[in-house]
Order: structure tokens, then C-alpha cells, then sequence
């Protein structure tokens, strides 16, 4: 039995989502099909269940072709490293990636919050010249940010932020970034760098937010660490009759938070499930 279905394709590995009735040895032989017809897909695993929590995990078996889970990926001018199972990476964000990108200045400091193995800060740094923050609670999606800073040579304009987004913030917002050690993964061991010290963090021009699927927003962290003019990048999931009920979501917390805000487009940003999108708020604050 051939499979007619369609595959998810992150680099060097195809991942494909069998029917539960299927059968390992169904499963191998749509796999050598897989391999036989993409030459550069060297591993065929099957993902099992969905994406799960805040660290973004999901689980496979490995299927057929090489033995690993570890991915190269291209895009944007840009590669990246990481794992399958304990990293999340999504490529069908990589438009995302690049528009974001184009939208920033020369001279802006961006936070990225929920940066995983860093495609959204690199792809930032790479494109624009700009200075990036990147948070990520997920401990080995840092070591691959790590090495992916490293790949793409941008060790002087991207700094790792590990942790959870609500206590680096508050870190951040009390200027204690040249205390901590938050930014020490990809400067050198000497004198911290001018851009690290505490009262360069006052208010990031640009704060973007490629959030998990959660019920919390976490806007209190991005307006605590915007200033006037600051531009945010805001993603969540609804359905499709459910945008405006988003777009009061986010007027809602702004006005929680004493902060006046300017919404500048919403736009849809790709189906995650049947009916339901993944959208891309704009706003500014005034």
C-alpha cells in the first residue's frame, strides 16, 4: 500500500503524519518512495501527536534513510541547526521571516521573545543590520541558537536571553542586564559589550512575538519593555470570524497597561488546522 499523502519537509528530514491503521511496513515502503523521488531528504520520520506546551516538543519515530533527527535547514540566506523532537522550528514561517526582517531599521534593538533556535533574530540580524535580543526558555533550542549565531556570523548583533520571557523582562526593565549573565552566550568573558549595559534596554524599538499556542498573551512583557514609537510584531491563533475578537484582546491589555496603542494591519499567516489561522497583529505605541 502507497500512501497518497502529502509531507512536511524541514530541510534534510520529511516528516509525514500516517493514518493510525497503517501498517510499519506501509509506512517504510511510502518512505523509499519519499527518498527515491527527493535526493537531498535523507531521513523519512513519522510524527506522532501533536505540538506540545510551552517548550514547543513534538515527537517522531524514525522511518527510513539516515538515523537522525538533527536537521540543516536553509532559508533567507540563512542555516540553521537543530533537533526534530526537542526544538521547534516551523518553515512555513519563513515569508514571516523575511517580511519582518524588511520592516527594520538599520539601528533598531528588536526583542525577539519565543525565538527557538533563533530563525526569526538571525534572519533579522542578517537582513537588517539591527540589534537583537533573543529570549527563549527551551534549553537546548538555546544551544542551537548558539550554534546557529555562530553559523550565520552574526556574534556581534544577535545576544541570547534564556530564561522565561517574564523574569528576563523584569531584568531587563530594572536595567540589570550588565549584572546578569542572561547575555553571556555569545559575548566574550571580558568587559560586557556597550549595547548590554542596563540602560541601553529602556524600550526596544521593535518587540516581536512569534508566541506559542497559550492562553497567556504576554503583552504585560512586551509593553513593559516598549517605549513611545516602539513597533510589535503580535502572533495568534483563531478562527477565521474570530479576529476582531483578537484585535479587542490586544486593546484590552493596552489600556490595562497605560499603554496607547495603533493598530497597523492584521493579516493572516497561515492555516495551522481547518478553520483556524495563525495572524499576525502590527501595532505601535503611541
Amino acid at each position: 500500500m502507497i500512501f497518497q499523502r502529502a509531507f512536511d519537509r524541514i530541510g534534510n528530514i520529511a516528516i509525514v503524519n500516517f493514518p493510525n491503521s497503517a501498517k510499519l511496513r506501509d509506512k517504510k515502503q511510502f518512505a523509499k518512495k519519499i527518498l527515491n523521488e527527493n535526493k537531498s531528504i535523507k531521513t523519512v520520520l513519522e510524527k506522532k501527536g501533536k505540538i506540545k506546551g510551552r517548550l514547543r516538543k513534538i515527537t517522531t519515530d524514525y522511518i527510513a534513510g539516515e538515523k537522525t533527527k538533527e536537521v540543516l535547514y536553509k532559508e533567507n540566506g540563512c542555516v540553521f541547526r537543530f533537533n526534530i523532537n526537542t526544538t521547534y522550528f516551523s518553515p512555513r514561517l519563513s515569508n514571516e521571516r523575511k517580511e519582518i526582517s524588511d520592516k527594520i531599521k538599520k539601528f533598531d534593538k528588536v526583542l525577539v521573545m519565543f525565538a527557538g533556535v533563533g530563525p526569526f533574530s538571525i534572519v533579522i540580524a542578517r537582513n537588517s543590520q539591527a540589534n537583537v535580543v533573543s529570549n527563549e526558555i527551551n534549553r537546548e533550542a538555546n544551544k542551537y541558537a548558539k550554534l546557529n549565531i555562530e553559523l550565520n556570523n552574526v556574534k556581534n548583533r544577535v545576544e541570547l536571553a534564556p530564561g522565561d520571557i517574564k523574569r528576563v523582562a523584569k531584568m531587563l526593565k530594572k536595567g540589570n542586564a550588565k549584572k546578569s549573565k542572561i547575555f553571556g552566550a555569545t559575548k566574550s568573558k571580558t568587559t560586557p559589550s556597550r549595547r548590554s549595559r542596563g540602560k541601553d534596554f529602556a524600550g526596544f524599538d521593535v518587540i516581536v512575538m512569534p508566541r506559542p499556542r497559550l492562553k497567556d498573551s504576554f503583552l504585560k512583557e512586551a509593553f513593559m519593555l516598549s517605549k513611545k514609537g516602539t513597533r510589535i510584531y503580535y502572533y495568534d491563533f483563531c478562527k477565521v470570524d474570530e479576529i476582531k475578537d483578537i484585535k479587542e484582546k490586544i486593546l484590552r491589555e493596552a489600556k490595562k497597561h497605560k499603554k496607547k496603542i495603533k493598530i497597523l494591519n492584521i493579516k493572516p499567516a497561515g492555516e495551522i488546522a481547518p478553520y483556524t489561522i495563525r495572524i499576525r497583529v502590527d501595532f505601535q505605541v503611541d
